[in-house]
């Protein structure tokens, strides 16, 4: 059986690198210069460099791109927090999808099978991640369930929430509602906003229902966030940019006439739609509900 392309230019490039041509730290192509390069498409352009990075051979870098990474193993024996700080990093610029135990370790410069003396499986690396991710973003420390403002508390843990998420894109996949993970700094937000609701006359569970909601609220608008950047790094196009792209398209859907609310909106040069208004939005009017329930 012929092999892929994508692994014929993958091996081409380990090649380079094993041979010292492409030191530790230099740039290797980007997807659209191995499509100029050699004639494929964005999607096995994008498998060769996936390729390369499970095998630990590149690492992406924000603002930089795809680096070759190189030199001794980066873990201290017994360093899990090593390991899992580096695993953020990773998700952090290639998403969840572009994290995985071989990722992992080639990242770490050390053999795939000793990352399990620390982690048992990737199920339990993403949960120390997250939990890592939580106690990076304590409830805020300049409120006080109980003594200030239930909403000022509620709203400010809201907005903390949301720009814990901005920064780290894959969490939002990796936080369930459904089945909780137990990570106790993930719980301390939810028994935080319970306490902010405490003295305002409803049970326990209601007052779980209350945290949950809105905590699922800000979670569920940043589910969007993680494949946002990965369209854009698979594009090269911001939103906006994407969107002037559809332009004719759009204008051909809103000329059938069937739209006309949409089109209303469309047309008013000053609308202005994005995710961050849309949480902000809806936090609001989850808070202008709740404040008539806690009455």
């Amino acid at each position: 059986m012929e092999e892929p392309v994508y692994k014929r230019i993958a091996g081409e490039l380990a090649g380079r690198i094993t041979s010292g041509e492409l030191a530790p730290g230099t740039r290797i192509p980007s997807t659209r210069q191995l499509m100029a390069a050699h004639g494929v498409a964005m999607a096995t352009a994008t498998r060769v460099i996936t390729h390369l990075r499970e095998q630990g051979l590149v690492a992406a870098r924000p603002g930089i791109g795809t680096v070759v990474t190189g030199g001794p193993s980066l873990v201290p024996e017994n360093d899990r927090a090593r390991i899992v700080r580096t695993a953020i990093g990773i998700a952090d610029a290639e998403g969840l999808g572009g994290l995985s135990m071989r990722r992992l370790a080639g990242a770490l410069r050390m053999p795939t099978m000793s990352l399990y003396r620390y982690v048992a499986d990737k199920d339990e690396l993403v949960l120390l991640m997250m939990d890592q991710a939580m106690a990076e973003h304590p409830p805020p420390p300049h409120l006080t369930p109980g003594r200030d403002d239930w909403r000022v508390c509620v709203e400010g843990l809201a907005r903390l929430q949301w720009s814990m998420y901005r920064r780290h894109k894959w969490l939002a996949q990796a936080v369930s509602f459904t089945r909780p993970p137990l990570a106790i700094h993930a719980m301390a937000h939810t028994e935080w906003t319970m306490r902010a609701i405490d003295e305002h006359g409803l049970s326990p569970g209601l007052q779980f229902q209350v945290a949950v909601m809105v905590a699922n609220h800000v979670r569920g608008t940043a589910i969007n966030l993680e494949a946002e950047a990965q369209a854009e790094q698979e594009t090269g196009m911001t939103d906006s940019e994407w969107f002037q792209t559809q332009e004719n398209r759009f204008a051909a859907v809103l000329a059938t006439g069937r739209l006309p609310m949409m089109s209303r909106v469309l047309a008013d040069e000053d609308y202005e739609f994005n995710l961050d208004i849309l949480v902000e939005f809806g936090l609001q009017r989850l808070l202008d509900g709740l404040e008539r329930l806690l009455r």
